[in-house]
């Protein structure tokens, strides 16, 4: 009961992130609410991290568990990337470049404002990275944290209340393990048309 209580909140809280972070990612596509060409919008945001990373990977139950936290780590790698990196701009030279992207950590733009007056093009568009990045990795902080303890409740159920033994497993346990990998379910029902078949018993035996 507990659990299933844990994973139906779990999922109201990812779904509202995820379409925040698919919201985040397009306006990066926007520095400051400017159309500009493809040419001249940071590199990183092609990377998808928060359409695929923290967004559509977080929308697909199947994927929730292992392949969400894997979506959501990597949104926080990119995005903290686009943070140590900065904008790509026009400095005043009429050519779009990364300012601050060979910035050590200790004299990074991020802890020195003044430096941001150094992108002119287009306007506020350190800002613009600086609080969309931001968001995209609190998001996949959160994100990681939450598919994560699915995954290990999902563990911590199977290895605590599962009863194995002479290639036997409890059908209700088996079910709960299958809820919350129904990937695995739904292959190994192929060929298994029982929850307590030799088959079901050695996978559970050996992811315990």
């Amino acid at each position: 009961m507990c659990s299933e209580t844990g994973s139906r909140y779990t999922g109201m809280l990812l779904l509202p992130l995820a379409i925040a972070a698919i919201i985040a990612n397009l306006l990066l596509y926007f520095p400051n609410g400017q159309v500009l060409e493809p040419a001249k919008i940071t590199d990183l945001v092609w990377f998808f991290h928060g359409f695929l990373g923290a967004g559509l990977l977080m929308l697909f139950p199947v994927l929730l568990a292992i392949q969400g936290t894997m979506g959501a780590v990597y949104c926080v790698v990119i995005s903290s990337l686009g943070l140590l990196s900065g904008p790509f701009c026009d400095t005043g030279s009429g050519n779009y470049t990364y300012p601050f992207r060979n910035d050590s950590l200790e004299g990074n733009y991020l802890f020195n404002q003044p430096t941001w007056a150094t992108c002119q093009e287009p306007e506020h568009i350190v800002l613009w990275n600086v609080v969309l990045f931001s968001i995209l990795l609190g998001i996949g902080v959160v994100e990681a944290v939450l598919c994560l303890s699915q995954v290990i409740s999902g563990l911590c159920d199977v290895y605590c209340g599962a009863c194995i033994g002479k290639g036997q497993v409890s059908a209700p346990r088996t079910r709960e393990f299958f809820s919350h990998f129904p990937l695995i379910g739904s292959t190994l029902s192929l060929s298994c048309p029982s929850p307590t078949c030799p088959e079901v018993s050695q996978l559970l035996g050996n992811a315990l």
